[in-house]
């Protein structure tokens, strides 16, 4: 039910956000040219209840990530939250290159402790290429999700209508500064590892919620 009622209040913020997008700047804004992997290269990401929101970037709810990097290609991978709450990862599962994913279909699973935990795709389209280095180094995801440990590209023939169902600027704000108020309500022994006053979240913040919690709550805001 609480899932339910935070996505019926993402979904009118999403309205309002389409609106203030199309009059501002245009949805889909392709990336200025970068080495492959750097997301955030030159960028200073905005910090919101201890977890990095690049502006360039537009979200998923399920805390997954989309950059532009031209106008049907596009670099996908999970979110500062989502890397924080899965802490050390084990293994990374990844789609196969030439699969067609939908937006907000499971498209891939990290493992923690042996356990696995699926994420939905931000894009629609073809895998065109995976992180070989996410792979053999699953470390990279949690540590520099939006640089080295970026996970999928995607050739994605409609992008452009795909990025009005995803949140950037402020909205994407909100939904993160949401996501660590209803952690904090959810784990109370969270709280010290999510920053205050625009601190950084420590790296691990699963290393303080228990086992058998672990994988109901990525599931809950990871929308699996």
């Amino acid at each position: 039910m609480t899932v339910l009622l935070v996505l019926a209040m993402f979904a009118i913020f999403l309205t309002v956000d389409f609106f203030y997008s199309k009059a501002k700047h245009p949805v889909l804004q392709v990336a200025p040219a970068m080495r492959k992997g750097a997301a955030t290269a030159g960028m200073k990401p905005s910090l919101v209840g201890g977890f990095s929101v690049p502006e360039h970037l537009r979200f998923h709810p399920g805390h997954t990530w989309a950059l532009s990097e031209s106008p049907n290609l596009v670099r996908i991978g999970i979110d500062d939250f989502a890397a924080k709450l899965v802490g050390k990862i084990e293994h990374v599962t990844l789609p196969q290159r030439g699969q067609w994913i939908r937006q907000g279909q499971k498209v891939w699973s990290v493992v923690r402790n042996g356990v696995k935990v699926d994420m939905v795709s931000p894009i629609e389209g073809s895998v065109s290429d995976i992180n070989e280095a996410a792979i053999s180094n699953p470390a990279l995801a949690s540590k520099d999700p939006y640089g080295e440990g970026w996970l999928v590209t995607v050739q994605s023939p409609d992008a452009k209508t795909n990025f009005r169902n995803l949140m950037g600027g402020a909205l994407a704000r909100w939904w993160t500064e949401e996501s660590s108020i209803r952690l904090q309500r959810l784990v109370p022994s969270a709280l010290g590892a999510l920053a205050q006053d625009g601190g950084v979240a420590i790296d691990d913040v699963a290393s303080t919620i228990p086992d058998e919690e672990w994988v109901k709550i990525t599931r809950e805001f990871f929308l699996t």
